[in-house]
């Protein structure tokens, strides 16, 4: 499953090794989107637990199926 999470603000890049293997992208707007391929709904709750965890405000969520 393909994910895009919308995060409020700009992360710095040092916050990468929290994300493993997440793609940080900033957006112009302010925000920064991480971009994931997750493997199931078991990921996907570790990726918005830890963006609770580290007190981040999540603006949007999307995901899309894969292709098998």
């Amino acid at each position: 499953m393909r994910c895009h999470s919308s995060i409020n603000g700009y992360l710095d890049p040092s916050w990468q090794e929290w994300f493993e293997d997440l793609k940080i992208l900033h957006k112009t707007d302010g925000r920064t989107v991480l971009h994931e391929l997750l493997v199931g709904q078991a990921a996907l709750y570790r990726v918005l637990l830890k963006i609770h965890s580290l007190g981040l405000v999540l603006l949007s969520l999307e995901t899309e199926e894969q292709d098998q």
